[in-house]
Parts: structure tokens; sequence; C-alpha cells
């Protein structure tokens, strides 16, 4: 399994590494090949969608910051009860940020040190033992974040009281810490990016090019779909790309009850991006759903659109547990990894196709 959870982790990053298109961008942004507007979706998109969800997720890692310091202090049952919620509040608004990998996050290589799963033990367990590392050398990227949080919080002792325990000790305590700010410092970064230059170069890069920000914003919604979703939270743990189930390579493997929650999150957010929904109101905007429709695609909108609920009813019928899940009824899971895959072809093929947007990754997973 250790050999298994390589390779897949492996390939990981050399998808990753191919999605990054170039970071530079149009120094004469030229207009589209139709006359939609795509100045107003990337506006929406910059601040109605992608700049409030990480000032969302960067007041919700303070405050996971803050209750990471009083669980140090006082390590106790109630301060780890109380961590563990404001973990996994963040996880759950980091499901709407994973897929706006452009600009800061792209170069800083944002994705791979936040949600990279499953965690490795040893790794963890070797920098705490160590008490020397680089939490941001590409070494380590399954040994920090939202999943290495997930171990040290769940994992790193048989029960609770055990875990309490675990934090007497001042190696794990700095560990702990030191992740934990890690993931607040990098998002921080990001957020600031955005807020006091990047937003300005996003919105006026409206030119149909390689790289400019729609068709780059629009290769990364469609890759997070495909490879962050589609096959990291479904498709890699039902077996999908092996010859036998990976249960062990879910999203929240050792919380045991969030793997459902956080895809439906996911889910959902990738669909108020496609519809253009603003984070934090009902108000929407202009998105990918008006551009089809601009040029008479109706008929992919509502394709698309009854794709989007048959996931999520597939979704919804699954066990909170995803290791529970595909060690008792995978055909489930390999049913909703289906309906998901339906929704790619839409965005990969139709939906590009009708932007006139090539492609710029490459597709390393043979689908």
């Amino acid at each position: 399994m250790f050999t298994l959870r390589k390779v897949f982790l492996a390939l990981t990053i050399v998808i990753l590494f191919n999605a990054c298109s170039s970071s530079s961008s149009d120094d004469n942004p030229t207009s589209g090949t139709d006359s939609y507007d795509r100045g107003e979706l990337l506006v929406n998109l910059a601040d109605n969608i992608i700049i409030p969800a990480f000032q969302d997720l960067n007041s919700k890692l303070k405050t996971l910051q803050t209750d990471k310091d009083n669980f140090i202090a006082i390590p106790d049952q109630t301060n780890l009860e109380t961590l563990r919620g404001s973990w996994f509040a963040a996880y759950k608004v980091w499901q709407s940020v994973e897929m706006f990998n452009i600009g800061k996050a792209e170069s800083l290589l944002y994705g791979s040190q936040m949600n990279v799963y499953p965690t490795s033990i040893q790794e963890v367990e070797a920098n705490i033992t160590n008490g020397s590392y680089d939490l941001a050398h590409p070494h380590n990227i399954d040994a920090v974040g939202f999943p290495a949080v997930d171990y040290l919080l769940y994992g790193v002792a048989v029960d609770d009281a055990a875990i309490v325990t675990k934090y007497t000790d001042a190696k794990y305590q700095t560990y702990l810490s030191d992740v934990i700010d890690q993931m607040q410092a990098l998002t921080e970064i990001v957020l600031n990016d955005w807020t006091s230059s990047y937003r300005d170069t996003f919105v006026s890069e409206t030119g149909n090019t390689a790289t400019s920000a729609l068709n780059k914003m629009t290769n990364d919604y469609v890759f997070y779909f495909e490879k962050g979703l589609r096959a990291n939270k479904i498709g890699i743990p039902a077996g999908n790309f092996s010859s036998t189930p990976l249960p062990d390579t879910v999203e929240g493997l050792y919380s045991k009850i969030y793997s459902q929650e956080l895809a439906e999150d996911a889910l959902s957010a990738s669909l108020d991006v496609f519809n253009g929904k603003p984070y934090a109101s009902t108000t929407i905007g202009e998105s990918f759903k008006t551009y089809l429709e601009f040029l008479d695609r109706n008929d992919l909108v509502s394709k698309i659109t009854t794709q989007f609920s048959d996931a999520k009813t597939k979704l919804n019928g699954l066990n909170a547990n995803f290791y529970d899940q595909i060690n008792t009824d995978n055909t489930k899971m390999t049913e909703a990894y289906d309906a998901l895959q339906l929704i790619v072809v839409s965005l990969k093929v139709d939906m590009l196709q009708a932007f006139d947007v090539s492609v710029d990754y490459v597709d390393a997973d043979g689908d």
C-alpha cells in the first residue's frame, strides 16, 4: 500500500506541474473570438467569488490558529474538540478555494501545500522526531496542510485521551503549531496578492490567448473538477485507476466522518462557479453559464445542470465515511465517479470548444 500511495502521489505532482500554464500575462489583451464581455465575467469571479472565499478561508484559519494555541496551552478534551471544529470549518471553506490555482497560488504551488492526501504518517512522525524540517520543501507536501492536521488531531494515537496526552510533548505541540501557522501564512500571501494587485491584472486580461486570465481560469476550473474532485476524492479511492480499491487514500481518512461532506461541498462550489453565484450572497452574476447562453448553447447549459444534479444525488447516497463506503459497497462510489465523469466531458470538451479555449494541461490518467 505504501508503494501504491507513493505512485499516486507522484502522479498527482506531475499532473499539477503539467497543469500550471505560463505565469506570463497578456501585455496587450485582445478581444475574444466572439463579442461576449469577458471582463464582466472576470470581475464577478474576482470580486464576488474568489476574493470573498479566500477572505473567509483566511478568517477560518486565524480561528484555527487561536484554537490551536489554546489547545497547546491547555491540552484537554474540550480544547481538542474546539480545535477539531475549527479545522473542519476551515476545511469546508477550502473546498471553495482549491480550484483557483492562478496567480500567486500557482507560483507558490499553494494547493500542494494545503491538501495532498493521504498524509504520510512516516514523514510527519519523522519530522516530529527530528525536530528539524522545511515544511515548504516539496518532499513535505504530504506532511502538511489539512490532511496532516487530520492525522494530528484524530490519528496520532488510539483514542482521544491518548491524543491529548501526545500534546504534553513539546515536539508534537511545535509540529501542530508550525503546520497550522504555515497554512494561514500561505493563505494570507495569496489573499494579499489578490487584493493588492493581482485582481486588477486578472480582470484586465480579457483576451482569448493561452495566457489570458479567462482561458487560464477556465482550464484551472476544469482541471480541478477532473483531477481534484472526480479523481482524487472519488476515482482513486474507489479503484478507478488501479487494480483494486484504495480506501486509505480518501480525504478525511482519520476523522472518518467527513469524506462525503467535503466532496459535496466541492461539488456545490463548482456548480456555484459555473452559475456565477457569489460566495456570500445569492445575486447571480456573469459566469460560464451566461457565456454559454450568450453563445446560444442553452442545450449545453441544461445538460450540465442536469448532470450536476445527478452527481449530487449520487454523492448524497454515499456513506459519510468513504473508507467504510468503499469497504462495504464500492459500487456506489464507482457510480458517483461515473456521474462526475459525465460532467468532465461536458466541461472539458463541449464547454471549452464553445468558448474556443484549448486545454492547457496534460491528461495523465488515461481517461
